[in-house]
């Protein structure tokens, strides 16, 4: 199973070596394949004005080898929804420090699906919860596709949108507001049998974060591990 990896400005240099091949998976996923044309650079790096100090990463690594990752950008910063998309949101700007902006999430094609054990996908989105309960967050921020409001209702995030859907080059897309509760984070530890927090938190020790309890969980149903 890939270890969930939190990086942030205070132990990025531990993972310097990752930060080329994120960038290039970034490139290959959101250019090459899911023809994004906008965030093209010649270098085949896509990275942009929100990958700045403040960002916060969860990497998926497998075996030395990064799998999957997230960003979480705090809203009192520069988001995607407060300079890009403004509009998306009817209620206005979110600028609190208890909510982060998450973006770019994504796995390697070859770690889609079911390989195995949970779905990388469904341990990032366990972990971002994670994360955000350690450090006192209530909510995330998401411009997102309307096609993940189903996946989130069916994995037990309760999402609440924040305006009405717009086609953007012939996709649907939306804002909305996750709530960050530890009710969802123990729902999805059950969804895919984990008994308590998983993140490794390298190098950040001195961070001040809340201790999360060990969890009575067992190994979900198969039916379960399939979603």
């Amino acid at each position: 199973m890939p270890e969930i990896h939190v990086v942030r400005k205070d132990n990025r240099h531990l993972y310097e070596t990752y930060f080329d091949p994120y960038f290039r998976l970034r490139h290959d996923i959101y250019v090459k394949q899911r023809k994004w044309m906008a965030l093209d650079r010649p270098d085949g790096r896509e990275i942009d004005q929100f990958d700045t100090t403040e960002a916060v990463y969860l990497f998926a690594i497998d075996a030395g080898t990064l799998v999957g990752a997230m960003r979480a950008v705090p809203t009192l910063q520069p988001t995607l929804m407060s300079d890009i998309f403004p509009y998306l949101n009817l209620r206005g700007p979110i600028r609190r420090p208890d909510i982060y902006e998450l973006s770019r999430v994504f796995v390697i094609p070859e770690r889609r699906g079911e390989h195995a054990g949970p779905r990388v996908e469904m341990l990032l989105l366990t972990a971002i919860m994670e994360y955000g309960i350690s450090i006192g967050l209530t909510a995330f921020s998401i411009v997102l596709e309307s096609w993940w409001l189903p996946r989130f209702e069916r994995i037990g995030w309760k999402a609440h949108p924040l305006g009405l859907p717009q086609l953007m080059d012939g996709m649907s897309v939306l804002a909305v507001l996750v709530d960050c509760d530890e009710a969802t984070w123990k729902s999805l530890c059950g969804q895919i049998g984990m008994s308590g927090p998983t993140l490794t938190w390298r190098g950040v020790s001195d961070v001040n974060r809340r201790a999360l309890p060990a969890l009575s969980v067992l190994s979900p149903p198969a039916a379960r591990q399939t979603r």
